[in-house]
Order: C-alpha cells, then sequence, then structure tokens
C-alpha cells in the first residue's frame, strides 16, 4: 500500500512530521514529493533535519509558489509512483497543485485540514481550501465545525474528524524545543511578529503594519521570511530600535521563542493555533481567520493592519482563564493512519 504526500512549506513539514511516523507504524509506504515552494534553506531543508522527516524520494526543486508551474512535474511523478491514495495538507499552492495532478492522474485525493472557512474570497488560500475539498475523496477535519461546513456545501468526499496533526507536533516537539533553543530574554517580556502572506507585504498594508511593530513599547522579534525582508528594503520602510529582525528560524527555535512570548502577533493560519496550544495571546494582521475559535474563546484578536489597533491589542493582550480544547488532543495522526489503512484494504 503506497500513499504520496505532497510537501511544499513550512506548515506542511510540520504537519508532516507526526503523519509520517503514524503512516509507517501502520505499515503505509510514503513517498513523499517536496515540490520546492519553499526553497529557501532556511524554510525547508532545515524542517527535514530537525522534526527528522523522511527524505523527500522526489525534490522538483520548481522554486516556484505558481501552482500551474508545479501541477505538470507532480502529475508526471504521480504517474510514475503509481500510489493508492495521494495526500495533501492545508491550504497552500503546493496543495492546490498537488490536488490537480491527483485529479489528472486519476488517483483518489486525501485532504489533510478540511472544512476550514474563513469567509474571505479574496483569500486565495479560501479559494484553495473550497475547490481542494469539492474533488477530495477523504476529507480530515481539525474539528466539528468544519465537518458541518463540508457537509452544508455538500462535498462527495468522506468526512472524518480526527483534530489537528499541528497539535501533535507541538505536543510531541515543543518541551525539547525549550531545551534545545533557551530563549535568551524573560518569559513574557517580548513580542514575536511574523509577516508573510502576499496581501500584507505590498503596500500600504506592509507600511501601516510596520508603524503598527513600530509603536508596541516590548521588544519585538520578528523572523522575516525572505520576501517581506526585501519588500521592507524595496519600500525602504524603517522598523523600531525595538523591533529585531532576523532571519527564519526551525521550528524547534521559533516554538521555543513564540511559546515564552507575551504575545504572537502574526498573518499565518499554523503560528494562531500554535500559539493557542502554547498558551500566548495572539494578535492577527488579517481581517478574518479560518481559526474562529480561537477568537471566540478570546485569545485570538483580528486587527487587519490597522497600526494603532495592533499596538493596543498587544498591550492588551492576555489569555482567558480557561481555554477549551480546541483542534484535538495530540491524536490526529494516528486517527488519520487507521482510516488510511482500512480504506487502502478496502480497495
Amino acid at each position: 500500500m503506497k500513499l504520496v504526500s505532497v510537501v511544499g512549506n513550512r506548515p506542511q513539514f510540520i504537519k508532516s512530521a507526526p503523519l509520517s511516523l503514524a503512516l509507517r507504524e501502520a505499515g503505509i509506504e510514503e513517498v513523499v514529493v517536496h515540490t520546492g515552494q519553499h526553497y529557501d534553506r532556511e524554510l525547508s531543508q532545515v524542517f527535514f533535519e530537525e522534526l527528522g522527516l523522511p527524505e523527500p524520494r522526489h525534490r522538483l526543486d520548481l522554486r516556484t509558489a505558481d501552482p500551474s508551474w508545479m501541477e505538470p512535474a507532480l502529475a508526471e511523478t504521480l504517474f510514475a509512483e503509481d500510489p493508492d491514495l495521494v495526500l495533501v495538507s492545508g491550504d497552500t499552492n503546493s496543495t492546490l497543485a498537488g490536488a490537480r495532478a491527483a485529479v489528472e492522474a486519476g488517483i483518489p485525493l486525501v485532504h489533510v485540514e478540511a472544512g476550514l472557512r474563513s469567509g474571505d474570497l479574496a483569500m486565495p488560500e479560501e479559494r484553495t481550501r473550497i475547490e481542494v475539498d469539492r474533488i477530495a475523496t477523504i476529507l480530515f477535519c481539525p474539528d466539528e465545525r468544519s465537518a458541518d461546513t463540508l457537509a452544508r456545501e455538500g462535498v462527495h468526499g468522506e468526512i472524518h474528524v480526527v483534530g489537528d496533526v499541528m497539535a501533535d507536533a507541538a505536543k510531541r516537539f515543543v518541551p525539547a524545543a525549550r531545551k534545545r533553543y533557551p530563549v535568551a530574554f524573560k518569559p513574557g517580556s517580548y513580542v514575536v511578529a511574523t509577516v508573510h502572506r502576499e496581501a500584507n507585504v505590498v503596500q500600504p498594508r506592509l507600511g501601516r503594519i510596520v508603524q503598527g511593530l513600530n509603536h508596541i513599547r516590548m521588544r519585538v522579534i520578528f523572523p522575516a521570511h525572505p520576501r517581506t525582508r526585501y519588500r521592507l528594503r524595496r519600500e525602504q520602510l524603517r522598523l523600531a530600535q525595538r523591533v529585531q529582525i532576523v532571519d527564519p528560524l526551525g521550528y524547534f527555535e521559533l516554538a521555543s521563542l513564540a511559546s515564552q512570548a507575551h504575545a504572537v502577533v502574526t498573518d499565518s493560519g499554523g503560528l494562531q493555533k500554535e500559539a493557542y496550544w502554547y498558551g500566548v495571546p495572539c494578535v492577527t494582521l488579517r481581517p478574518s481567520t479560518e481559526w474562529v475559535d480561537t477568537v471566540e474563546a478570546g485569545a485570538n484578536v483580528l486587527v487587519d493592519d490597522a497600526p494603532d489597533a495592533i499596538a493596543a491589542a498587544v498591550e492588551a493582550a492576555k489569555m482567558p482563564k480557561k481555554r477549551p480544547v480546541l483542534y484535538g488532543d495530540g491524536h490526529a495522526a494516528e486517527r488519520i493512519a487507521k482510516v488510511l489503512l482500512a480504506t487502502m484494504r478496502g480497495r
């Protein structure tokens, strides 16, 4: 029994770690295909090294985020491997290209993290989620809200609520991350910021976000995506002395840093969830989020790109005294492997 996993960026590498282990323990052969969407070493290879992921059998090294460029190479790889299933996760361009390639190759598609919706169709990620869910054969949801969304939309695939594999990764790796990468600052004395979405690294939004970061009165550690750093230079945007821009961090180092911060300021979907599991309040630089439950729980605030709102939200940031358990119990990967094994045996 063979399954091809398509990965291409940071969140997918993290999800792959617990999932690859669970697949291996279930006796399912996994072939990892790396599209090359993230080809900077600090955004790609470092995750394979740190998380102990199996080396990709196929490195397409496409160095593009354009799904139309990825799809033919992925389809060719799928025809050559002839797997029983193709697995994609999340909502990236690699997700979309992998899903379309699976359809072209006539191979059933599995979507991990299915059913999420922000309600904002201006986001390419939202359109990707909808398209991939409509063509997937098996859909693994992080919670009942997502499953209900898929049921309302009338998707044709099998729906399973399993929890979130990123919760598995957080539970497994964060304690080790803190030991491996001790933080040089007093816990709770600093803020971690990440900005990478295309909509946020163009003007005037990027300038407004920088203004908001500059208004934060605490030290801000800002691991900058290469694209973000380039845009900051090109637009000649100056960061306050308190805002310390650093190179992209590996998963372990970022987990240690973010899990001990006063707050996380981000436009990342994955980091919003991780902050919740760490018990760290989140300030989200978007007008909407697919992780609605974190907002409803009072652990996440949507500020969009409003400078004053960014600084004010950080100042007031605190976690609610009682937090519901969101997005799983750390055993999602095991449930996914069990369903896939039963599905493959039934074919």
